[in-house]
């Protein structure tokens, strides 16, 4: 019996896909993104063992709530933990519940390929955050190089699995023309993203950061409001146009 190392759980989640979402968050992340706002899902030590089937009982017993939703893993990195989250979608394909994973995709290896071929075999949509587009400055904003990234959307792509991009502008990081250009290139030459998830940064995860005594990274950084989320939009809009274009030959 694989057991999950899960961090806490959402019951009634609006935002990580369609509809109501019952959102697992699993815990430990490779990732050390600057504005991160869950750092207490980062370790890999802490732990709270949960069976797949302790999970569907818990959901099952608020199912009427999701009629229109389903179950989203989050994390964390959830894929970290594969193997529970292939036989936790497994128990609710099952049942014919719509499942999602919020990932960066960042534990996508070839080594790791047959996993992921079972995988998505009981998956029904990724929510994929690319962080940054540019390879240096996702190294230097992730601690993290690019390249699995770029090779899990390729890999979901030629496997037809619906992909949200999910990408969060920060001030002179990645809300940056350039920047939003070339993801929109690159989001261009994908043919399975269904939406983009402009988010806006905010600051919110500092008490964190001061409740465990961790420095945070963009102290001082302004937020931006969702109208800035939605001009870069627009700049990623026509980067994807350009790309589509160009592949057209207009």
């Amino acid at each position: 019996m694989i057991l999950g190392n899960i961090h806490s759980i959402e019951s009634m989640g609006t935002v990580d896909g369609p509809g109501i979402r019952f959102v697992v968050f699993m815990q430990g992340c490779p990732m050390r993104c600057k504005y991160c706002h869950n750092p207490d899902t980062w370790s890999l030590d802490e732990n709270q063992g949960m069976t797949v089937d302790s999970i569907y009982k818990q959901f099952d017993s608020k199912k009427e709530f999701y009629k229109t939703g389903g179950i989203t893993v989050t994390g964390g990195e959830p894929l970290l933990q594969i193997d529970f989250i292939i036989e936790l979608f497994k128990k609710f394909k099952e049942n014919n519940i719509h499942t999602c994973i919020d990932t960066s995709g960042i534990t996508f290896t070839p080594e790791t390929k047959s996993k992921f071929d079972e995988l998505i075999k009981y998956t029904d949509l990724v929510l994929l955050d690319i962080k940054h587009i540019d390879p240096k400055q996702h190294l230097d904003l992730t601690s993290q190089k690019i390249d699995n990234i770029i090779k899990f959307a390729y890999y979901l792509d030629e496997n037809n699995i619906d992909v949200v991009i999910r990408h969060v502008i920060v001030p002179n990081i990645t809300y940056v023309q350039e920047y939003l250009l070339d993801l929109g290139k690159f989001i261009g030459t994908l043919n399975n993203v269904v939406a983009i998830d402009v988010l806006p940064y905010h600051s919110m995860g500092i008490v964190k950061y001061e409740s465990m005594g961790i420095e945070y990274p963009l102290k001082g950084v302004e937020q931006l409001t969702n109208q800035d989320a939605k001009e870069a939009k627009q700049i990623i809009l026509k980067g994807i146009k350009f790309s589509r274009d160009k592949k057209n030959n207009i």
